[in-house]
């Protein structure tokens, strides 16, 4: 008896000693798939963005820290610090590398020929070379175009709607962000020569050239300010805002960032919406998709925000027509 039991003891030891690898490895998290976003901005600038690229993400079954992992990498609005950036996220070698505009973007593609890429740019695509077609864009590159740069024309009229007087009109441009630069001096210049406008561009690429291309407005008044799409200038928002209303310059702006915190109006396509685009994007490559067969996303959700308690401080008297198409109205 004692035997017997014996050996239904030590049968039963060693099936659960073979069941133990088993067990551990089924405990053992599998390693998750890791995706690369490099981002000319900051963190806290587009933290909305972010939430939205997440959701799509999610939209297709990828949870950052569950299903997915993301390695971040913030230029801080520092153009030159984006290829060393680019380099490290190439040498890390994620599944899949999300670049958040247009700088970042291109960076990106000198960084890596191999790596699948998704863009997010204002500009054509396949004029900046990303792609070969927006159908079938062919090579490790396909993305997002939420346009910015082409809308130069409409954010003019909408100026001259605001101002019906304005014959000058002065455009800040950040050379440093050559691309976005090269696309938006020539879409603004074509478009106030169709209008009849005088354009006068002025180039700022820090803090102080900000303050020092809004000091040149006390001699030249313009009578209105286009402010060029870009990073740079977005993170800079509060700043452009602010003297605009202290120099009382009706300004347009491409992006709703702007008259949230006090920027008069904004015509462009929803960032936001281009950012969960992109999300969904990644996700289908994490599932198998190549970008070469993934056609590029353009942008078809457009906002017009207005903030009608700056259009008071500078003494304009909003059109209803304008209030009426408004998709936001700030008060």
């Amino acid at each position: 008896m004692f035997d017997l039991q014996r050996r239904r003891f030590i049968a039963l030891l060693g099936g659960a000693a073979a069941a133990w690898p088993l067990a551990a490895r089924a405990q053992q998290p599998s390693k998750l798939p890791t995706i690369g976003f490099l981002g000319s901005q900051s963190a806290d600038a587009i933290s909305d963005y972010m939430r939205a690229l997440r959701q799509g993400l999610k939209d297709v079954g990828f949870v950052e820290g569950e299903t997915v992992t993301i390695e971040y990498r913030w230029a801080e609005s520092q153009v030159d610090r984006l290829p060393m950036l680019a380099a490290d996220l190439a040498r890390r070698r994620p599944a899949v590398i999300i670049a958040g505009g247009g700088p970042a973007s291109m960076t990106t593609a000198r960084a890596t020929a191999s790596i699948p890429v998704v863009f997010m740019v204002a500009e054509d695509p396949v004029r900046l070379g990303l792609v070969a077609s927006l159908a079938r864009p062919g090579g490790n590159f396909t993305g997002v175009n939420f346009f910015s740069a082409e809308l130069a024309a409409k954010r003019l009229e909408l100026l001259r709607e605001l101002v019906p007087t304005a014959a000058r009109v002065a455009a800040l441009i950040n050379p440093a962000e050559v691309e976005v630069a090269t696309a938006n001096r020539r879409d603004v210049e074509a478009a106030a020569g169709t209008m009849g406008l005088q354009i006068r561009l002025l180039d700022a690429s820090t803090r102080d050239e900000i303050d020092a291309a809004f000091a040149t407005f006390a001699d030249e008044r313009p009578d209105a300010l286009f402010i060029s799409s870009g990073p740079f200038f977005s993170d800079r928002r509060v700043q452009l805002a602010h003297l605009a209303t202290l120099h009382r310059i009706p300004t347009i702006h491409g992006s709703r960032l702007y008259p949230q915190v006090g920027g008069l109006i904004s015509y462009g396509a929803s960032i936001a919406d281009a950012y969960r685009q992109a999300g969904v994007c990644a996700g289908r490559i994490l599932r198998g998709a190549k970008p070469a067969e993934l056609p590029v996303v353009q942008s078809s959700r457009f906002e017009l925000v207005v903030n009608t308690y700056t259009a008071k401080l500078l003494g304009l008297v909003l059109p209803p027509s304008l209030l009426a198409r408004a998709d936001e109205v700030i008060e």
